[in-house]
């Protein structure tokens, strides 16, 4: 059974939180004089001379009605980066736990864990980009206290099994996080959900690819209040900026067009594995569930290194195991894609 004390760290368990003023009171503070902020205001049209909310009630609230779950079940961090760093100080002792991640996958798992000083062990995807649960399974000790499922996966752009999610899920003591950052472009189920079948799931999404907001730095955790809690306790008490707090209410009040343009990703994205099929040193397309494409082309580096003189930035993952020979290619604009794919004709050209 899975207990949340047992897998805490002791220092985390007794620790006492910094506590601002903003904790102390609640209503509107008519006179606030307790932060030492610049009472006579800023230089910019509107003020942001106050510290922020430091718990992010309202964009909570609004975050909550979106995703039909209770903002009790919410964290907000400083970009998916922080919502991942928080939970290893949360639950990792430094040169003594280990986690375990399934590569390829997303790369701030495995750096985050090494700042930490916490080891990382691998049970790497299956030839089809599928969990290899018995690796898996066979890397689980006592010390294990996070596995990391990116689901869609990046950089191979396919969801995971959810019946063998739902293996780990059930079979592991510890805390299990699926990363969904890509999930508002894949025709699979979120895992938010499933909170209160799992009390040691964690689930992440983000600002950035669906909501477009890859500026602002905001991301997601969904969890049980008990998880949410400590985190909230490990956490910076302003990690979320002002400005940060206010467009993303102003885009929550959007979902209509946000869906609009996934939509459009969509298309964009399917003709544009229908445009790279039929290119001759295309190898193979795999099939996506996020904005993005995995594409095998012949000479992948020299194609990266060709698409750069054109200034086409893709990602090259052509030295990635599973990954050999694979340029992974963000879906853009229409303009930006027939610019993508002119060059690759010039490129074929060039090579005739």
């Amino acid at each position: 059974m899975f207990d949340l004390d047992t897998i805490l760290r002791p220092n985390v368990r007794k620790l006492v939180p910094y506590s601002t003023a903003r904790d102390e009171y609640t209503g509107v503070a008519l006179v606030p004089l307790d932060a030492n902020e610049n009472s006579l205001g800023s230089p910019l049209s509107k003020w942001y001379n106050r510290y922020p909310d430091p718990h992010q009630y309202q964009l909570k609230e609004a975050v909550s009605k979106v995703k039909g779950i209770a903002a009790e079940h919410i964290f907000m961090g400083h970009g998916s980066d922080e919502c991942i760093d928080v939970l290893y100080r949360c639950f990792c002792n430094p040169g003594k736990d280990n986690i375990i991640i399934c590569p390829p996958t997303y790369g701030m798992y495995e750096v985050s864990a090494n700042i930490n000083d916490v080891e990382v062990r691998r049970a790497p995807l299956l030839e089809d980009f599928q969990l290899d649960l018995v690796h898996l399974e066979n890397l689980v000790d006592a010390n294990t206290k996070l596995i990391w499922i990116c689901s869609p996966n990046n950089p191979t752009g396919n969801a995971l099994n959810r019946q063998d999610i739902e293996t780990v899920l059930n079979n592991f003591n510890g805390i299990v996080v699926i990363d969904e950052a890509y999930i508002n472009f894949s025709r699979h189920k979120s895992f938010v959900q499933e909170l209160t079948e799992y009390p040691n799931l964690v689930v992440m999404q983000t600002f950035s690819k669906a909501w477009g907001l890859a500026g602002l730095r905001l991301g997601m955790a969904f969890a049980a209040a008990n998880i949410i809690a400590v985190m909230n306790k490990v956490k910076p008490p302003y990690n979320i900026n002002q400005c940060t707090q206010d467009l993303a209410l102003k885009a929550l009040e959007e979902v209509g067009q946000v869906n609009d343009m996934i939509r459009e990703i969509v298309d964009m994205r399917n003709a544009l594995t229908e445009v790279f099929q039929r290119i001759p040193t295309v190898r193979k397309v795999y099939p996506s569930d996020a904005n993005f494409l995995l594409v095998k082309i012949d000479r992948a580096h020299e194609v990266y290194e060709f698409l750069l003189t054109k200034g086409i930035i893709v990602r090259d993952r052509s030295n990635v195991k599973l990954c050999e020979d694979c340029l992974r290619i963000t879906v853009g604009t229409e303009k930006e894609n027939t610019l993508l794919v002119d060059a690759l004709q010039d490129w074929l050209l060039l090579k005739k």
